[in-house]
């Protein structure tokens, strides 16, 4: 995952631990703590995409967005930790790209800087991330998955789990490297992962007891098969 992104946010704790991430995916990142400086660190440099919090100090992410649409069309993904349906409908109507809650895993956002990032890309190079299996459509950069035409509903959890195999179709995980790579997590409950696979078969396999997209390599662990 290539790219350079801007964090405007004030909590030092949650900076770093996102910057810590974005590197490990050899993400460039720049961090800066208020609207001001990110306007500031805006008139000077180019990025791929933004994350921005909203309960900044100055001016507020909502305002520090309408001044970026002014100048730019930069994705921009709103960390809040106000979850209110108002300041989600707002976050959109000012030009915000995608609206995440804190507290927040990192894993989770990272997968969803990554399709961002993916889908950036492709818009530049006239490619698509749509990938079709079965009677199934899945749409990795904006989080949709169909069949037949018709949209499914799913978790964020089990997206960003559907999302992360299919992006290494054939590679098989552990319970461990999903745990760290999706949850974002290195310890705690490995049999979510387990659970939350069980799921997906549910939903994609006509026999999970026997499935074809999700399948066990013994030994191993858990692989994607789209053909």
């Amino acid at each position: 995952m290539n790219g350079r992104l801007l964090i405007v946010e004030d909590e030092r704790d949650i900076a770093e631990v996102l910057i810590m991430y974005l590197e490990r995916e050899k993400v460039q990142t720049v961090w800066v703590e208020s609207g001001e400086d990110a306007l500031k660190q805006l008139n000077s440099d180019i990025f791929d995409l933004i994350i921005l919090d909203i309960n900044l100090p100055g001016i507020d992410g909502f305002e520090t967005l309408r001044k970026i649409r002014q100048k730019s069309e930069t994705t921009v993904i709103i960390v809040s930790a106000r979850e209110e349906d108002l300041d989600m409908i707002l976050g959109f109507g000012v030009g915000a790209d995608d609206y995440v809650v804190k507290p927040f895993s990192p894993g989770v956002l990272t997968a969803r800087i990554r399709a961002h990032l993916r889908r950036i890309h492709e818009s530049k190079n006239g490619t698509s991330d749509i990938i079709q299996f079965g009677d199934w459509e899945l749409d990795r950069s904006h989080f949709i998955l169909k069949k037949n035409g018709e949209k499914i509903a799913i978790s964020p959890r089990e997206m960003g789990l559907l999302i992360f195999l299919s992006e290494n179709e054939g590679k098989a995980f552990s319970q461990e490297e999903l745990y760290k790579k999706v949850w974002g997590n290195s310890f705690g409950d490995l049999s979510t992962v387990s659970v939350h696979v069980q799921r997906l078969r549910k939903k994609l396999e006509s026999d999970s007891s026997d499935p074809q997209f999700i399948k066990t390599r013994y030994g191993f662990g858990y692989y994607f098969q789209g053909a």
